[in-house]
């Protein structure tokens, strides 16, 4: 990655998120409704920009390959824990009921980076287009390492006609159905590629008027932290025969 999209990446515009919450929690000092509100505002407006600045670096990445190409151990309930900390504000907002149900094998090998990107842009776009109800996150365990990730809403659905090209970049698709991300078109044609490039497919299901779920399973070994060795006994404490 360029020296250009990591500084991309460290822009303060990142960091607006947690310093909001705080803000609007009242850690920092009493809220007012009025004030509530116009936090919940800026709050949508920084993650939108903040989404822009993502797919932009990803799309000058190019490539099939994850920027985090090794496998490295993970907790899913930690996983959803971050992403819940992030989209909780949005949801709240629209008063909407945040779900997350994850798989009852917890430690996994994988890529967590994508895994977060591909959930969080899915359940930000669900919370965008769903006026009521509730937004899910779900893993669930699969035989064979395996699990499948799911995020669920009670939106209005995808139009039929918008379905053949929602995964393709900058098509936006018209009206409350169509699916995409931070204005720029971008946002289901990344998801796309970063379940691919973990050797898997992004589907869904939809109905108007049911709403809409996406989902994709990938090979997630469970992981056993190792032991740390007992310590050795001082000379002390040591038998003597």
């Amino acid at each position: 990655m360029s020296r250009d999209q990591r500084r991309v990446q460290d822009h303060p515009v990142h960091r607006r998120p947690a310093e909001h919450e705080t803000l609007q929690r009242g850690q920092s000092g009493d809220v007012n409704p009025v004030q509530h509100r116009q936090l919940g505002l800026i709050y949508s407006a920084a993650l939108g920009l903040s989404s822009v600045v993502s797919d932009a670096v990803e799309l000058a990445r190019g490539g099939e390959e994850l920027a985090d190409r090794e496998v490295t151990p993970f907790s899913i309930a930690e996983l959803f824990e971050s992403i819940q900390g992030i989209v909780r504000p949005l949801a709240e907002e629209k008063g909407l009921a945040l779900r997350f149900r994850g798989p009852e094998v917890d430690r996994r090998l994988g890529h967590p980076v994508a895994l977060s990107r591909v959930l969080l842009n899915l359940t930000t776009n669900s919370i965008k287009f769903t006026e009521q109800g509730f937004v899910e996150i779900a893993g669930e365990d699969r035989p064979g390492g395996r699990a499948v990730f799911s995020v669920q809403d009670t939106g209005p659905g995808v139009n039929p006609e918008a379905l053949s090209s929602l995964f393709q970049p900058f098509r936006r698709a018209p009206g409350r159905g169509g699916y995409c991300f931070s204005g720029t078109g971008l946002g289901l044609a990344i998801c796309r590629k970063l379940v691919e490039a973990q050797g898997s497919t992004l589907r869904l299901e939809t109905r108007p008027g049911w709403g809409t779920r996406f989902f994709f399973e990938l090979e997630l070994p469970a992981h056993a932290p190792a032991l740390a060795p007992a310590p050795a006994p001082s000379p002390a404490t040591a038998r003597v025969h």
